[in-house]
């Protein structure tokens, strides 16, 4: 009931400050048209981390009455998280046997590149981001100079190189399985490239061959296939 009351005494307040300000409403006024702006709402994917901030009364400030619950208001705020180098420590125990002179140990896990310290996560972000994003070797360089880890740019060329190799198979058998449907989209895109040596850039073609036969009732995977030449012939 309190509230109520005081609910109405705001009310009562509001009209009494718009009659001494000259606020009032006349309904023979046309009122201008207000733009609203709706914001669009964070994906429900994205993982929540929710703060809730307690009242920093534990009872009443004008009585000294215990409170309860009325409700809660709620802001959402984006925020990007920096992306963290961790370490994966591994260790082999090694066993003896007690009886005689056998040593046993568990077999070392298969890395990407052959003695490499780099984990498959940080390969994927370093192709990504040179071939997605088109961020240069030397710029993830500094990036992760700045996060306190130092991966020169001839280490990160070599791991683009040993990647390439890696996957070679796989971008094999994407071109078999896109050019040998009897149906082919392809277009070309016109890239600047930048030899080594050269001050001058010349212009290269990045071509687009894509299988997709959904329309016509194909039940078979789209793909796509991506391919360099340094003109049109």
């Amino acid at each position: 009931r309190r509230i109520a009351q005081m609910e109405a005494d705001l009310n009562r307040l509001q009209k009494e400050s718009d009659a001494l300000t000259g606020r009032v409403d006349d309904p023979t006024v046309q009122r201008p048209l207000r733009q609203t702006r709706t914001r669009k709402p964070f994906p429900a994917s994205l993982s929540r981390d929710e703060k809730r901030l307690l009242p920093a009364e534990a009872c009443c400030p004008d009585c000294g009455g215990a409170l309860s619950y009325l409700g809660e208001d709620a802001a959402e705020q984006l925020e990007l998280m920096r992306s963290a180098f961790r370490v994966i420590r591994t260790v082999r125990e090694k066993h003896a046997c007690t009886k005689c002179d056998a040593i046993v140990q568990a077999p070392a896990p298969s890395r990407p590149i052959e003695r490499g310290i780099a984990g498959p996560g940080l390969l994927a972000r370093v192709l990504s981001s040179k071939y997605a994003e088109h961020t240069p070797l030397y710029r993830q360089s500094e990036i992760y100079g700045r996060q306190g880890v130092d991966l020169s740019r001839s280490l990160l060329s070599g791991w683009v190189d040993a990647c390439c190799r890696l996957l070679s198979p796989l971008e094999e058998a994407l071109q078999d399985y896109v050019l040998t449907d009897g149906k082919l989209h392809a277009d070309d895109t016109p890239v600047q490239v930048l030899l080594p040596g050269n001050k001058k850039t010349k212009t290269g073609r990045l071509w687009t061959y894509v299988r997709d036969d959904r329309n016509a009732g194909s039940a078979l995977a789209p793909a796509v296939w991506f391919a360099y030449s340094p003109d049109r012939k």
